[in-house]
């Protein structure tokens, strides 16, 4: 088993802690059936690509734990440490957590790490060029809520030294309340692949029951004229019911 990052460091009053769906992230890449996938698709550089290191996007990174396995770990994972890993988030709490889990990471294991590059403050994939990420890991705000909170207000968008309650309560209903369904940032993200993602890219976002995981897969496969987009579940938590059971769509062409 691969070594999880460290992330003592993390204002958990402002940012979301690890928790089951960040580890089942961490379990599913980390599988045999997964690191074989990806090392066969991204071991070798892309002759289509400018770049000979793939982009490895991680979307809402909250302490960094995820993208911080990705890059400590991208030899064992990717078949290769040539890979460039970075990551977005609208709160930059998050950002800087992340930006201080990462490097960690990296020095604790610098002959299977990848290249950091940083962290980055914005909605979605909205910075990134099309087609220049090769691989897209999400784990959104996917609980089902009557409301989708609203961005972080001008006195958010900043870092600083002290926060209130109420500020620190809207950070974290940033990271949970999914609106309708739990997919209304889910269903925005997915309307960007087609964008973002490069001709052998591939996500992996995470969904629990009641986002109707059946229903969205369809939606993905449906997706472009040509029927080439495929969805399937590659990774699941151990709950047999409940809304709570999680599951990780691998969506590629």
């Amino acid at each position: 088993m691969l070594p999880t990052p460290d992330t003592s460091h993390v204002p958990y009053q402002r940012v979301y802690e690890p928790a089951e769906d960040s580890f089942l992230l961490l379990d599913t890449l980390s599988s045999p059936s997964e690191t074989a996938f990806l090392s066969t698709r991204f071991a070798s550089p892309s002759p289509s690509s400018a770049s000979p290191a793939p982009l490895v996007l991680e979307v809402g990174p909250g302490s960094g734990v995820v993208i911080a396995f990705l890059t400590a770990h991208a030899s064992t994972i990717f078949g290769t440490p040539h890979i460039l890993t970075t990551a977005i988030d609208v709160s930059p709490f998050a950002c800087a957590a992340t930006n201080l889990t990462v490097p960690k990471a990296v020095s604790e294991n610098p002959s299977t790490s990848g290249v950091w590059t940083s962290a980055i403050q914005g909605d979605l994939v909205s910075p990134f060029r099309p087609g220049s990420v090769e691989i897209l890991v999400f784990n959104p705000p996917y609980v089902p809520t009557p409301d989708l909170p609203a961005p972080p207000p001008t006195g958010l968008q900043q870092l600083k030294e002290k926060t209130t309650f109420e500020e620190d309560s809207h950070l974290l209903d940033l990271t949970y309340a999914g609106g309708r369904d739990g997919m209304e940032t889910t269903d925005r993200l997915i309307e960007a692949l087609p964008g973002v993602l490069s001709e052998r890219g591939v996500a992996y976002i995470l969904l629990c029951a009641q986002n109707k995981p059946e229903e969205v897969k369809e939606r993905i496969r449906a997706m472009g004229s040509e029927g080439k987009w495929k969805a399937e579940t590659v990774g699941t938590s151990g709950k047999q019911a409940g809304w709570e059971k999680l599951q990780i769509v691998r969506v590629w062409r």
